[in-house]
């Protein structure tokens, strides 16, 4: 699904050094999501290698997690999985090994844990203690499966060949049969199989959330939380790819498939389910609400940028993917309403024949990219971020949070829009997204 697509593959750094950071750089040496053809034993996944515990390494549990919140998801999810993959295997062996470990590989080595860290800063924030922690871990590496499942479709909707440098999971299974299945069929299979693989990520995290136990008070908030970001990301979801196929050029339609696909899930719900893990207050998790909005609009829309400025390295996929598919972003939106009325016919032009155009050579690229500086685009996008960004640390400074807390979760936003929002909002930043917090704002509230 679309809802994050290189987002978790570019915000928020591991700390140099961490467990975490040295987690994913074995994990890509050693091209752990290319299985052999042959069934492998299920202690592949990392059960037998993990980082050990807090309590095994003599640390108070909460500093050791503040510390480096992407491993301590990181060591949840690699007991979780592990066991998943041994019912898996229990199951049938093919089974396993075609689609159970490489869900598992695919969780495991990927991602910066973006959505994980707030979710657990937001309950910190919130006055959440050691009794929260493993609560929220889970929670955590709950968001991480079904962000899993939305990263998996999303490659098969977009037609991806790549993720993170690697061969997206359909690639990878068409690749492994490829002397198998009829060639006509191959890509079909492997498309099929990364559906299931997707649906079967989504029913772990389903299966993580269902298994953690939660106070009466807790566990209706989380569970309403968590139903609502279901049912969103799927609609933002059918928003891109609608407004992809009737080639919608709306700013209404970019932004609120932003909101949906990516403000919410990834930003919003994460800082809400911290707050109602710490049985925070309305206000309180009201404003986190807000301020994830903003940021999460902001973080879409530097995600828009991205894609077409950013070089290959920032999501392991090539530059321009959101031209050639003729994705409805934001910035493709405001492209098209300033040409239009400047009667700009060369960059209505040059927009026309590009957008969509599957085949687009990098040198036709170029001309798209010079067309949205020079109709003032990206200009206008990267002030919106601006805005954005200024308006969520307002929010989050309004709240009663605590000190560590807030400042995390101001470094969190930072690295998620690539601004550090000015000390002092500007009167006309705060109005910057006050029209988009009725969608889905139901769910902010006890």
């Amino acid at each position: 699904m679309r809802p994050s697509k290189p987002n978790d593959d570019r915000a928020v750094e591991p700390p140099a050094g961490s467990a975490h950071a040295r987690r994913r750089e074995d994990a890509f040496t050693g091209n752990l999501l290319r299985p052999g053809p042959s069934p492998q034993p299920h202690a592949r996944v990392g059960a037998g290698d993990r980082s050990p515990t807090p309590a095994e390494a003599g640390f108070d549990e909460l500093t050791v997690i503040d510390a480096d919140v992407p491993a301590a998801v990181e060591r949840y999810l690699a007991d979780l999985l592990a066991e998943r993959a041994r019912q898996a295997t229990a199951l049938d062996p093919v089974f396993a090994h075609d689609l159970a470990d490489r869900v598992a590989r695919f969780t495991l080595v990927g991602g910066k844990r973006t959505r994980a860290q707030f979710l657990w800063w937001a309950q910190r924030a919130c006055g959440g203690q050691a009794a929260e922690a493993q609560s929220a871990l889970r929670v955590g590496s709950a968001l991480e499966l079904i962000q899993a499942c939305a990263l998996v479709h999303d490659d098969v909707m977009d037609g991806s060949r790549l993720r993170r440098g690697l061969p997206a999971l359909h690639t990878d299974v068409a690749d492994q049969y490829a002397g198998a299945v009829l060639v006509s069929e191959r890509e079909r299979f492997g498309e099929s199989a990364a559906i299931l693989a997707g649906d079967l990520a989504l029913a772990w995290a389903d299966d993580v959330l269902a298994e953690t136990e939660f106070s009466a008070s807790r566990g209706r908030r989380v569970r309403a939380l968590w139903s609502a970001l279901r049912m969103e990301m799927v609609a933002g979801q059918y928003l891109d790819i609608q407004g992809q196929a009737t080639s919608s050029r709306s700013l209404a339609h970019a932004i609120r498939a932003a909101c949906l696909k990516s403000a919410l899930y990834s930003v919003e719900r994460p800082l809400a389910l911290g707050a109602a893990l710490a049985d925070a207050d309305d206000a309180t998790t009201g404003s986190l609400c807000s301020a994830g909005r903003c940021v999460g609009i902001a973080f879409q829309l530097r995600d828009d940028l991205l894609d077409v400025f950013g070089s290959t390295g920032h999501s392991g996929k090539p530059s321009g993917g959101d031209i050639r598919s003729g994705k409805p972003t934001y910035l493709v939106a405001v492209a098209q309403a300033r040409a239009e009325a400047r009667n700009d016919r060369r960059a209505l032009r040059v927009l026309k024949s590009s957008l969509g155009c599957a085949g687009l050579s990098e040198d036709a690229l170029a001309r798209v990219r010079e067309v949205l500086v020079s109709i003032g685009a990206r200009a206008m996008v990267e002030a919106k971020i601006s805005r954005l960004a200024a308006q969520g640390v307002r929010h989050l400074e309004a709240a009663a949070l605590e000190d560590d807390g807030r400042r995390r979760l101001r470094d969190l936003m930072q690295s998620a829009t690539g601004i550090r929002p000015p000390e002092n909002s500007s009167a006309d930043s705060l109005d910057a997204c006050d029209s988009l917090l009725s969608v889905g704002a139901e769910g902010c509230s006890r």
